[in-house]
């Protein structure tokens, strides 16, 4: 996901680095909601919202190793399972401040996964790929 930074984040990051501008960093926590129409630069993405499998909100996302090269990578599998008929098109990051922060966007690799009642869906290890380029 280059080149994936909402504007709020880009505009944050860069008055940090030509400005000194304060930037609030996000809590550890962050998760992986999954997208049926993907957001913008300037808007978020419609998330999947039928339960059965699913919880809104997303599910956390592990960054446990450190950036390398200009980009991050998940360390453990983000998995749900018994999903409801659906098609996602897309995840995007979120922190979980109380209101929360939209961090990342991207489109699914591949296209959209057309989902079926009680399928996993999951991103394995190192599939969601953050980079800065």
């Amino acid at each position: 996901m280059a080149d994936n930074l909402p504007d709020a984040i880009e505009h944050s990051i860069l008055n940090l680095l030509l400005r000194g501008t304060a930037f609030t960093p996000t809590t550890t926590t962050v998760k992986a909601r999954l997208m049926t129409t993907n957001g913008s630069d300037t808007a978020a993405g419609t998330e999947q919202t039928t339960s059965q499998g699913y919880t809104v909100g997303g599910a956390t996302i592990t960054f446990g190793s450190a950036a390398s090269g200009g980009q991050i990578s998940n360390t453990a599998a983000v998995t749900w399972t018994n999903m409801p008929t659906c098609s996602i098109t897309g995840m995007e990051i979120w922190d979980t401040a109380g209101t929360p922060l939209r961090l990342w966007r991207g489109a699914l690799a591949g296209g959209t996964k057309s989902v079926t009642s009680g399928d996993s869906f999951e991103f394995a290890i190192g599939a969601i790929v953050c980079a800065i380029s």
